[in-house]
């Protein structure tokens, strides 16, 4: 079963995506997609810690989200849980063996991706 729910967090549109992103269903993702950013959202959260499963043509939707977004001058996050662990998700060890994990914001929960708050500065 594949799903994707949308909200809105502040100035943040999240896309909550469950489910096996493959050939049969990225094109659900990319159009979910197109549709926030008609809609003048481009500050976009892909939520994608309840992807069990990503093949090439998911990955191809995530980078070429990343471009549609940057051509807007916007931001796109993506929470992958467990990012910083060995294991992480399917999605980040998808990412990470193709060498492109480097060119997504990652954060490991909703909180931190949609959190406006500033950093603090290292001492």
């Amino acid at each position: 079963m594949f799903e994707v729910t949308y909200e809105e967090r502040g100035p943040w549109a999240v896309l909550r995506v469950a489910g096996e992103l493959d050939l049969m269903t990225s094109p659900a993702l990319r159009r979910r997609v197109h549709d926030a950013v008609a809609d003048g959202r481009h500050r976009l959260v892909l939520d994608l810690s309840e992807v069990v499963f990503c093949d090439s043509s998911g990955v191809g939707v995530l980078i070429a989200t990343r471009r549609l977004i940057r051509s807007c001058r916007g931001r796109l996050r993506l929470v992958l849980p467990g990012s910083g662990a060995p294991e992480g998700s399917h999605v980040n060890r998808v990412l990470a063996a193709l060498g492109v994990r480097r060119l997504f914001d990652v954060h490991p929960d909703l909180g931190s991706a949609t959190d406006e708050r500033p950093s603090p500065l290292p001492a």
